[in-house]
């Protein structure tokens, strides 16, 4: 059996996962200031409680992660392929493409 790897999501490829039947778990690896600044509706910030329940979903549940511009959120998603999930994805460019390519609402920093 291949390792799954990370898949490198566009912002709106996301939108379109986000509003599908079947959306995936959206996760916020980023620090508490950023998260004040902006925020994609839906999203969890990863802490150690979210962590906790992340890892004992079915390795098979589709999981977004997403940071600023998409590098630690890639780190983030590389841990998880590593734990066995097999849908994992990176929001590329982070919420910073979002704000430019879905919902310009969004604050830039």
């Amino acid at each position: 059996m291949t390792r799954a790897v990370v898949r490198q999501l566009s912002a709106p490829e996301l939108k379109d996962m986000l509003e599908s039947d079947t959306p995936p778990i959206l996760v916020d690896v980023r620090t508490d200031w950023e998260r004040a600044i902006a925020r994609i509706t839906g999203a969890q910030w990863l802490t150690k409680e979210s962590y906790d329940g992340l890892v004992a979903l079915d390795r098979r549940t589709p999981i977004v992660f997403q940071c600023h511009h998409g590098i630690r959120s890639q780190a983030a998603a590389e841990h998880f392929v590593q734990l066995g999930f097999e849908r994992v994805f990176n929001l590329d460019g982070g919420i910073d493409a979002w704000s430019s390519l879905v919902d310009s609402s969004v604050s830039r920093y």
